[in-house]
């Protein structure tokens, strides 16, 4: 199967280890960011959401005027526009990157950053409000007469939209949720489940779940796993490396992290990173647990080839879409691209040749 490679273009040049540099809208960051993903073979870039950051159209509408091919997956927290807007906004986009366009629900994973935008749902509510809109916005892309929509969260009456996405029948739905009401409620409607990177085995049997949970499909359910790559040419080094990573990281204290996030997808990282430091081949767990596990925060640590090896090992659980982001955003991106993303590649063809 065919497999996709995500990158990370951010409204300023912003991470764990450097802490944020530069106005909060970089207009040079961001076209760097783009320019240096498509130059080194990412196929997507996700433009993400935080409560109190820069629109995410606009980072990816400036990304877009400085790329030809490369994606943008854009992050969108329903519940603070009508999802028929939605629809037509990312509808409107997919027009103006020529079909490079997909979206990335999130329900939100904190209560309270989800006050700051006056939300006030419980986490469970949310992903329920999060299928509902989902649903108008599949109907608005391809409805062919006036819908109406009753559900709990949101009532549509006559909806239709006069603009339809480049890409047929629709734009895909990427999201995820580690909670058991995210698999239940989100494996039905989304098209790729997204995941970060936990032991294989705990990754293998999180995919079962979701398959299970997702129940009889007129399409299938793919799957994304994150993680974050720390390469080098000889092995010793990439630990070296890793370490003085983390070192940093410790150092710069550049988030206040919490402990005890309230999502479950962060405290399985947690619980995973306690049992011990190293999974399978490379996973790496101490950076999950300095940065209290917020968002994708795992690493596979080694050589070119041994990294890629490592990705191709989730790839084979089902994950047909890898992402991957640095420590330090721009350089690693371009070092991703020199010889781990030519080889995961390879290694991706080569399996699909042997199991044809």
């Amino acid at each position: 199967m065919p497999v996709e490679l995500i990158g990370w273009v951010n409204h300023q040049i912003d991470s764990e280890l450097l802490g944020k540099q530069g106005p909060v809208f970089d207009k040079q960051a961001i076209e760097a960011a783009a320019t240096v993903h498509e130059a080194s073979g990412f196929d997507t870039a996700l433009v993400g959401y935080f409560a109190g950051a820069p629109d995410g159209f606009l980072v990816a509408a400036h990304a877009a005027t400085v790329t030809e091919r490369l994606r943008f997956l854009i992050a969108h927290r329903p519940g603070f526009i009508a999802p028929t807007l939605a629809a037509r906004k990312f509808a409107t986009f997919d027009h103006f990157t020529g079909g490079r366009v997909a979206v990335h629900m999130i329900a939100g994973g904190n209560d309270a950053e989800q006050a700051t935008d006056g939300d006030f749902l419980d986490k469970d509510s949310r992903y329920a409000r999060m299928a509902e809109y989902m649903a108008v916005m599949e109907q608005s892309w391809t409805s062919d007469t006036p819908f109406d929509f009753d559900g709990v969260h949101y009532c549509v009456v006559g909806g239709f939209s006069d603009i339809r996405c480049v890409q047929q029948p629709r734009m895909p739905f990427f999201g995820g949720g580690g909670s058991t009401a995210a698999l239940e409620t989100l494996a039905p409607c989304l098209d790729v489940f997204m995941l970060w990177g936990e032991p294989l085995a705990d990754t293998a049997t999180i995919i079962e779940r979701i398959r299970a949970a997702g129940g009889e499909r007129t399409t299938p359910l793919t799957f994304s796993v994150s993680v974050r790559p720390i390469i080098a040419d000889r092995e010793d080094q990439a630990w070296d490396k890793a370490h003085a990573v983390l070192d940093g990281v410790v150092a710069a204290k550049a988030r206040d992290y919490d402990n005890q996030p309230e999502n479950r997808g962060s405290q399985r990282l947690l619980e995973a990173a306690a049992r011990q430091d190293v999974y399978d081949s490379c996973l790496w767990m101490p950076l999950a647990t300095a940065t209290g596990a917020h968002g994708n925060t795992t690493a596979l640590v080694g050589t070119p080839e041994t990294v890629a090896k490592a990705l191709l090992a989730y790839y084979k659980l089902g994950a047909s879409r890898i992402l991957i982001r640095g420590w330090d955003p721009l350089p690693d991106a371009e070092a991703y691209g020199h010889e781990l993303i030519p080889r995961f590649r390879e290694l991706v063809a080569e399996h699909d040749s042997e199991a044809d």
